[in-house]
């Protein structure tokens, strides 16, 4: 099948290449449910050796620039408690953290999680990190441009492959919210 976006050897509806995926994203996947169908996930096949932004658009679509999003994993602290959640913004902004996510938690300080919480957390490598699949409860701050997006390109779960997901799938993500100006620029 050709991708929706972007230019990939192989694009395969996620239900049918489970075992690209890591555990948690392949579960997810499997008890999809939400307005658009889990086969309008589209798995597609990347090399690591594309892996830099520059590169990987100049390989795979220079438009893939604007469709693309992060899925980052932050630590909101308050009183001692610490909170996960997943932040999804475009690629062409960065996470508002001090601001939005911080008032969005409840915390006093927020800040990105370290490498070993976020993976060790959610089952995922990083550099691959996605909003499918997170541990139950997570809260999952989506920036309002990503949901506007027909296709936006994520993360895997695993740094080879990428997820084309249509961008209102992420507002009905367990724990989903929708913010402006999550990503700024």
């Amino acid at each position: 099948m050709d991708a929706p976006i972007g230019r990939f050897d192989d694009a395969t509806p996620a239900p049918e290449c489970l075992d690209e995926l890591t555990r948690p994203v392949a579960d997810a996947v499997r008890g999809w449910h939400g307005s658009v169908p889990a086969d309008r996930i589209i798995y597609v096949e990347t090399d690591p050796q594309w892996a830099d932004t520059a590169v990987f658009v100049e390989h795979y679509g220079q438009e893939l620039l604007e469709q693309s999003a992060n899925c980052v994993v932050v630590a909101g602290k308050r009183g001692g408690e610490t909170t996960l959640a997943a932040c999804i913004v475009l690629s062409t902004t960065r996470v508002d953290v001090n601001g939005v996510v911080r008032r969005q938690l409840g915390a006093r300080k927020a800040s990105f999680a370290s490498m070993d919480t976020a993976t060790g957390e959610t089952g995922m490598e990083y550099g691959g990190i996605t909003a499918i699949g997170l541990p139950d409860g997570w809260p999952v701050l989506v920036d309002s441009a990503v949901v506007d997006l027909p296709y936006v390109l994520v993360g895997s779960g695993r740094r080879r492959g990428k997820l084309l997901v249509p961008g209102k799938a992420f507002a009905e993500l367990p724990g989903a919210v929708v913010l402006e100006g999550l990503g700024v620029a």
